[in-house]
């Protein structure tokens, strides 16, 4: 790809205030193929296997919980949800502790679910978008809209054009703390269907518990890595090509860190024209 910059990009670029003289270019890619995934998660249909799903009517049908001994599991049909039940799943979900106190669960579901090529996998939620009851709420999210759009991408586009936004888990407990290994696991159960759902071309990990969450189980050894040592390659997670990079808060607190950003925003770019 390359990386010769238009007049909108230089603007945003500036907006995020890295210097458009940049020369760099991004690391030199590695595909690493997923060996597998959690245990808890059900297989889905690769990309491409099926049509696009383009939204379906709700059945109003409640999730069923069964006791695990540690909270309520989402029961097993997950897997056969569609956009409307899979959004009042998470809403009504006390599968792991990370329920408990929580103002509102953090889901983004819209009446009708629009194909989307980018798949962001946010943080566990702050308090930002607890109220807000969306992720990438507040600064942060100003900050990645800003991002988005310097490579023509929009939360509220579709298509090539369109990414949906997620966190790695939906709640914020009322003591604010980090998510365990058997809660991230519990709630990867959500992603994986949304992932089955949107059928995207490319997966962005913002943030270490994403990234985390979606190949240490897989790929142990990438446990104990630094965070920077996860960036400047392409995974893969049920097939789809996964890009690391900082979070949108990372980058407000550590502006030096945006010029990575943006290398890792233009190899995600490379990766979904991939599998155009």
């Amino acid at each position: 790809m390359s990386l010769d910059l238009d007049a909108r990009q230089r603007a945003m670029l500036h907006e995020m205030h890295i210097p458009v003289w940049w020369p760099r270019s991004p690391a030199p890619t590695a595909t690493v193929e997923a060996a597998a995934v959690p245990a808890p998660l059900a297989p889905a249909a690769q990309p491409g296997a099926a049509a696009r799903p383009q939204g379906v009517a709700a059945r109003a049908a409640a999730p069923v919980l069964v006791d695990s001994g540690a909270g309520a599991a989402p029961a097993a049909d997950v897997d056969a949800m569609d956009w409307p039940e899979l959004a009042a799943a998470v809403s009504t979900c006390s599968a792991c502790r990370l329920c408990a106190g929580r103002k509102a669960a953090v889901f983004s579901a819209e009446p009708l679910a629009r194909q989307a090529d980018w798949l962001l996998v946010g943080e566990p939620p702050d308090d930002d978008e607890e109220r807000a009851g969306r992720p990438f709420a507040g600064p942060a999210g100003q900050l990645l809209d800003n991002m988005l759009r310097a490579v023509n991408v929009a939360r509220d586009g579709h298509g090539r054009a369109g990414a949906r936004l997620t966190n790695v888990v939906k709640c914020r407990p009322a003591v604010v703390r980090n998510p365990d290994a058997d809660e991230l696991a519990r709630c990867a159960i959500y992603l994986r269907r949304e992932i089955a759902l949107l059928q995207p071309r490319v997966i962005l990990a913002l943030g270490r518990f994403a990234a985390q969450s979606m190949l240490a189980a897989s790929q142990p050894e990438l446990a104990g890595l630094p965070f920077g040592k996860l960036r400047g390659q392409v995974y893969r997670y049920q097939g789809v090509p996964v890009v690391v990079t900082h979070h949108p808060s990372r980058l407000l607190r550590a502006g030096q860190d945006k010029a990575d950003a943006w290398a890792d925003l233009c190899l995600a770019q490379e990766a979904a024209a991939r599998r155009s």
